[in-house]
């Protein structure tokens, strides 16, 4: 497998690489995926890698849970 870091692509193969990685973009019928294009704008220009983009989106996720805590669940929820 190719490397997808920045320093071993050009401009050209990123937007390839997000291209093939989201599919066909114009074809959503919510448009949701036209954003998820966007947020890979700064790896495509090169100001920051995948991995970055993918744990910056991920962190937005992570939290404690707050809410009505479940008694009795096998898995502690």
């Amino acid at each position: 497998m190719k490397s997808l870091l920045i320093k071993d692509t050009t401009k050209e193969e990123r937007e390839q690489i997000v291209a093939e990685s989201i599919g066909n973009i114009n074809g959503a019928c919510d448009g949701c995926a036209a954003g998820l294009a966007d947020m890979y704008q700064d790896y495509i220009d090169g100001k920051c890698e995948l991995k970055e983009i993918n744990m910056s989106f991920r962190s937005g996720y992570v939290s404690g849970y707050e809410g009505p805590q479940k008694e009795n669940c096998e898995f502690g929820l």
